[in-house]
């Protein structure tokens, strides 16, 4: 597969402040990310950076060939990236249909393909935003960046604060997007095995920089490597 995504010795941060120290990673097309970390390690920080949110120092950022590091968010966007915020960021006056067509890009997801992935949101579909359970709009959220038909998808936490049975159907809705559709993407999440058993590789962070980088299977089956990296221990994500 060729390569989607290269970052190459990014430093970034906020305002003065350099929070990414010369990190450096790369996604192929179709491939699927878990970016694992404790608290404070720059996940956020290095997902913000790919969409052009935070104060660049120096290194780079291409995507598929085309050097976007001076890009403007907006400009990202149209260029393939999608986002799905921790805050999940849907239109809370608007219905769950209504969010769905108002920023619908042509590409193979549809406003039906999403609703078919997602039924809760199909038999809520007149629905308003606010009227939706928390899962409710993390699946929204989901879907709002599916129907830009993007290149690349970037997920912020998509499990946090989520109930266990709204947790296994995001999980399943996961699964096929990444390992059955295809579509690349880096997941940003605490809950690192059970990002894990839904990704390709994992690349783990501790302040600023990678120190480790590798299949998912392979992390996933090292409880010792995930403890002293993560602190996960046999009761943790």
């Amino acid at each position: 597969m060729a390569e989607l995504l290269a970052v190459e010795r990014l430093r970034a941060g906020y305002a003065e402040a350099v929070v990414l120290d010369g990190v450096s990673l790369s996604l192929r097309e179709g491939e699927a990310l878990a970016l694992l970390g404790r608290n404070g390690a720059g996940k956020t920080t290095l997902i913000t950076s790919l969409l052009g949110l935070t104060t660049w120092r120096a290194g780079s950022i291409r995507l598929a060939g085309r050097d976007i590091t001076r890009l403007a968010p907006e400009r990202r966007a149209r260029a393939g990236i999608g986002w799905v915020p921790q805050e999940r960021n849907i239109f809370r006056s608007l219905s769950v249909e209504e969010n769905l067509t108002a920023i619908l890009r042509p590409g193979p997801w549809s406003v039906p393909r999403v609703f078919e992935l997602f039924p809760r949101l199909a038999e809520r579909r007149r629905n308003l935003g606010d009227q939706l359970s928390g899962g409710e709009q993390q699946m929204l959220a989901i879907a709002r960046a599916l129907v830009l038909n993007p290149r690349l998808v970037l997920l912020d936490e998509p499990l946090e604060g989520l109930a266990p049975i709204i947790v296994e159907e995001v999980l399943a809705a996961l699964g096929r997007i990444l390992r059955d559709e295809g579509l690349a993407a880096i997941v940003v999440e605490q809950k690192a095995r059970q990002v894990l058993a839904v990704t390709d590789r994992a690349v783990i962070l501790d302040r600023g920089t990678v120190v480790h980088d590798g299949p998912s299977a392979a992390l996933l089956a090292d409880p010792r490597l995930l403890e002293a990296r993560l602190a996960v221990g046999d009761k943790g994500a």
